[in-house]
């Protein structure tokens, strides 16, 4: 079975994982500061605060923009349900607005109608490594003067009018999570150029404490490790060569599958540099399972990527959360994510080709 994702873990990654072990500081310390630095210089801005998780870098940014009950968030229901639940972590409610059927982001004409006197901030997703089209969505929040935190869980490295994810709205979180474009085995970090917010969120992370046991806020213990940072360091030096390998599987997938009958391949949105966490391609008239059951059974793994929004999940039915995003909807019903990941040999890419064009044959 050729996985649809598998992580690449080095002799360096290991090696740094024996220094810090052996060095007795394995809690936050030295190497998590170290990668704070670099990833901050890699996308771009000034400041980079480490968390345990994509989701605690989620919630942080949120309480660090002082947004709470009472106030709205608008963001896009096609997502992993981190990026709605870090709404409701800070009493805050999630507003969905619908996507873009072409590139599976938050739809930015669609925003401005969902803004209310409650809206406090803006969360767009770079779903499966493409960006979002953030020069609208960053008017609509100078219009409206709202916040702009980018959820780049899947983004990293990649690129919109040349600039990095990350650094294109007030904040940016990213996930290290085993499956992302880089890993630190779990793992998160907020960017932004906000001194004040960067800041806040150091306070937040660390049970609310300014100085060593002064607790001047309500906080969590969302640290990193420095075993965690440790294989950061060592996959942050690859993570270009990383994305290289996945936009040139990426690239051999659409070209032998456009033609395809069936079949949507992936639309890169122009201005944008697509990182392919996910390869995502869309299956037609209702044969998404016989096509992903016949995949799995001549080894091509398969992932569903996501199978229904965030307001069909039970536990936003149970709050009373409703929208309408008919194209989120209908995405959820057909997307189907095929293996894109650096780990894929010339024969495995060749080998899903295969499959899909025999699949379609036969349900077509």
């Amino acid at each position: 079975m050729i996985p649809i994702a598998k992580p690449l873990i080095g002799e360096e990654e290991i090696d740094n994982v024996v220094k810090v072990l052996k060095s007795g500081m394995i809690a936050q310390g030295p190497r998590v500061a170290e990668f704070e630095e670099k990833f901050a210089e890699y996308v771009g801005v000034d400041h980079a605060v480490a968390a345990s998780s994509g989701t605690t870098a989620l919630h942080l940014a949120i309480l660090a923009a002082g947004i709470g009950k009472g106030d709205e968030v608008i963001t896009t229901p096609f997502s992993f349900v981190a990026t709605g639940n870090c709404i409701l972590y800070a009493g805050a409610c999630p507003v969905f607005v619908d996507i873009d059927p072409l590139t599976y982001n938050i739809n930015p004409s669609k925003i401005e109608e969902a803004v209310t006197d409650k809206t406090r901030a803006l969360l767009p997703v770079h779903l499966y490594g493409q960006p979002a089209q953030m020069d609208e969505i960053n008017r609509v929040a100078r219009d409206n003067d709202l916040v702009v935190i980018e959820d780049a869980a899947q983004a990293h490295g990649a690129l919109y009018n040349n600039e990095k994810t990350g650094s294109l709205g007030d904040m940016g979180c990213f996930s290290f999570y085993p499956t992302k474009n880089m890993t630190t085995s779990e793992g998160g970090i907020i960017t932004t150029d906000n001194e004040e917010i960067a800041d806040n969120a150091r306070i937040l992370r660390a049970h609310g404490e300014k100085e060593r046991y002064s607790h001047v806020v309500l906080g969590y213990n969302f640290r990193m490790t420095d075993i965690a940072a440790a294989i950061g360091l060592s996959q942050l030096k690859k993570l270009d060569g990383f994305n290289q390998r996945r936009q040139e599987n990426a690239e051999y997938l659409t070209e032998h599958i456009k033609e395809i009958p069936g079949i949507q391949h992936p639309h890169v949105l122009a201005g944008a540099e697509h990182v392919f966490h996910q390869y995502t391609i869309r299956v037609g008239g209702g044969k998404r399972e016989e096509f992903m059951k016949f995949l799995n059974e001549n080894g091509v793994g398969t992932g569903i990527h996501y199978p229904i929004t965030l307001y069909q999940q039970k536990l936003y039915r149970d709050l009373n959360f409703d929208a309408d995003c008919p194209e989120s909807e209908k995405a959820a019903n057909e997307v189907l994510s095929l293996p894109v990941h650096p780990n894929l040999s010339v024969e495995d890419v060749e080998k899903i080709v295969n499959v899909i064009s025999t699949a379609a044959n036969e349900l077509f």
